[in-house]
């Protein structure tokens, strides 16, 4: 089997640390790693596929190697001033920030749902956010058989998608200590505010799931709201979706199979036996899962489902891996930039 020379730019954070061993899990075809992340961690030592490396700070000349790809969950700024210099080399970026996602010359990938995307990147490709990501399976499972109207999310998210401060801040207020990364605390309690208030009321967050689930689908014309949450949960994203169709469906039943039957899917839908999804059980795994799925008698064709998945596995990290597998599997990798 061929063998890819990758780079984790935000090797130590707690997406990269996540990738390096998704890498090794999913035994991508690694031949030679370099680890990179900011001056402040350059020096560390990481362990990956049994060996010992230290973590180099990222610069443009850390991408004159000969890398194939590299992988970004380093945040916005470095992304933005790090990933066209890693492009230009000719080195395909998988980039885990918000920076690129609605570019409209860098693909934004579930692979999944459009890995066909990929086929015209010039070596940056965006992975969405954590979010969108898993609600874009099942959504794509009923889009494909109905249409889809209208789309009402409703985001239970985990602290861990604010980073290690993030974890940290609910760790240490269930003590009472005052948070540092969020507002006002975590522990015993709810935000409704996940990144920065826009002037049209909605947060970032909120806004990035309605445009991301446009480019993505490749449908401007679904009316797309959204209302994004943080709780006192460690890992582990829930959503509850409101979709309207545009065809009607005969019985929960054949939404169940449709959604089911998803590639990476698991219906978890047993209402008498108390079985639904749940983050404790999406806890380090790379699929996503849905239940409660029920009629919507308020409108015409619609229905509600519970969404869970893992937001730093399948929500970041696998994702990341998973585009560049499917960059593998259709040849793409050695795709040059053109500019």
């Amino acid at each position: 089997m061929k063998k890819y020379n990758v780079a984790v730019v935000g090797a130590t954070g707690l997406v990269g640390q996540m990738m390096c061993r998704v890498l090794e899990e999913r035994n991508f075809p690694v031949d030679h790693f370099y680890p990179m992340a900011s001056a402040r961690s350059a020096g560390k030592e990481i362990e990956f596929a049994g060996k010992t490396y230290t973590v180099e700070e990222t610069t443009p000349e850390s991408f004159d190697k000969d890398i194939d790809l590299a992988i970004f969950s380093a945040g916005g700024g470095t992304s933005k001033k790090f990933a066209p210099e890693a492009a230009k080399r000719g080195v395909i970026v998988v980039d885990n920030s918000s920076c690129w996602r609605m570019d409209p010359d860098v693909p934004l990938v579930v692979p999944e749902v459009n890995p066909e995307d990929l086929k015209w990147h010039h070596n940056i490709i965006a992975n969405p956010n954590c979010s969108t990501i898993q609600a874009m399976l099942p959504l794509k499972a009923v889009y494909d058989k109905y249409g889809i109207e209208r789309i009402v999310y409703s985001t239970y998210q985990a602290v861990s998608g604010a980073g290690v401060q993030g974890f940290r801040d609910l760790k240490d207020g269930v003590n009472g200590v005052p948070p540092k990364k969020f507002p006002y605390p975590i522990a015993y309690n709810i935000l409704p505010h996940i990144d920065d208030f826009l002037e049209n009321g909605y947060t970032k967050e909120e806004m990035k799931m309605v445009n991301e689930t446009h480019k993505i689908l490749h449908d401007d014309n679904i009316r797309i709201t959204a209302t994004t949450a943080r709780v006192p949960v460690f890992y582990g994203h829930s959503e509850s979706i409101n979709v309207e169709l545009k065809k009607p469906f005969e019985s929960v039943k054949e939404l169940q199979d449709c959604m089911g039957s998803f590639q990476n899917v698991i219906l978890r839908d047993d209402p008498e036996h108390n079985i639904y999804p749940m983050p404790i059980e999406a806890e380090g795994h790379d699929e996503v899962y849905v239940g409660r799925i029920r009629r919507d008698f308020s409108i015409d064709n619609g229905f509600n489902f519970w969404c869970v998945g893992d937001n730093i596995r399948k929500g970041a990290a696998s994702n990341a891996i998973q585009i560049a597998e499917s960059l593998v599997e259709q040849d793409l990798v050695h795709d040059q930039y053109q500019g």
